[in-house]
């Protein structure tokens, strides 16, 4: 039974605890709507409440029946829900964004705007097994590192994704198995986006030729380094504390003689780690960035900066490295 494969990903990675209160986003097609039912099914065993959040893209004249169709079943299982309308094309245009990563940050931002509204504790999405596979692939022809083919985790700080050890085939075996009858994207077979071509040629032809079982190579994969990238990270968090001087909100001081002795790979890491700290994130910072940053440590000439983005400042003075924030 698919409810007991997600039964079984929820408590391995402690997603769902007594009394949370989770945002579900449901865009009614098979895998959201395969997790809203299995919700439903669980959430009396489990001792949780949830309340969906869709989206409507406005990028497909069909968007008003999926739309339609999650207003419908949210009000059959008397389930509170939450609609947006945007102009996601438009809105990538204007901001020079790719329709998905626009998509993806409308939809983040909606989330946490109803998380903090309904005061709930985490936010669920319907991630798939095929989805961690077919991100992995995007970000390994992008010419990511460890932290991209990691794929997608299973809890990332409050949002959690129950469905992400089952594949798309038994989703749509279980819609079927209990007549849901979801709403279809067409656009996800359309071979315009990098990842409906991943999805649509790349990882049928590597099933074909290489692996049948390429998805589940590729989880197994990810799985592996998403444990080295912990330990990897826990060296980080030591070598900042070891080097650090000062801390505060729009500046952070590092030892510039101590992080030069530090190995390449716990270099890169603390100025991502060093910006994530002083920002929150570290958008808009590039591999060829961070090189630059760790070239101008190593070069210790007093009074050189760099200016990565119009956010941050790197300056290298007095045996110190310091982070400034220019907003």
């Amino acid at each position: 039974m698919l409810e007991e494969k997600v039964l079984e990903t929820i408590n391995k990675y402690h997603l769902i605890e007594e009394n949370d209160h989770i945002i579900l986003g449901v865009s009614g097609g098979p895998d959201s709507t395969c997790l809203f039912h299995i919700f439903l099914k669980l959430q009396e065993k489990l001792n949780f409440t949830f309340v969906v959040c869709h989206i409507n893209h406005g990028i497909r004249q069909e968007a008003i029946l999926d739309e339609q169709y999650v207003e419908e079943l949210c009000k059959k299982y008397h389930i509170p829900y939450y609609v947006k309308h945007e102009k996601v094309l438009q809105k990538a245009e204007q901001e020079k964004m790719s329709t998905e990563e626009m998509g993806r940050k409308i939809r983040y931002e909606f989330f946490h705007e109803i998380l903090k509204k309904e005061e709930a504790t985490k936010i669920a999405t319907a991630h798939t097994k095929n989805d961690l596979a077919e991100t992995v692939l995007m970000n390994l022809l992008r010419g990511t590192g460890v932290s991209g083919l990691k794929g997608i985790e299973a809890k990332r700080d409050n949002i959690i994704r129950p469905l992400i050890e089952c594949e798309r085939g038994e989703i749509e075996n279980y819609c079927k198995q209990n007549n849901l009858d979801p709403k279809i994207d067409k656009t996800n077979f359309e071979n315009i986006y990098t990842r409906n071509k991943i999805r649509n040629e790349l990882i049928p032809y590597l099933q074909k030729e290489f692996n049948p079982n390429i998805i589940n190579s590729i989880a197994r994969m990810s799985s592996i380094l998403t444990e080295e990238d912990k330990y990897l990270e826990k060296l980080t968090c030591k070598a900042y504390k070891q080097i650090l001087i000062e801390e505060a909100n729009e500046e952070i001081i590092l030892d510039l003689k101590q992080f030069n002795q530090l190995d390449l790979v716990i270099k890169d890491r603390i100025v991502l780690y060093t910006i994530t700290r002083l920002f929150g994130s570290s958008s808009g910072i590039e591999k060829k960035h961070i090189e630059d940053i760790i070239k101008l440590c190593s070069n210790n000439i007093g009074n050189k900066f760099l200016i990565p983005n119009k956010k941050i400042k790197i300056l290298v003075k007095k045996q110190k490295i310091f982070f400034i924030s220019n907003q």
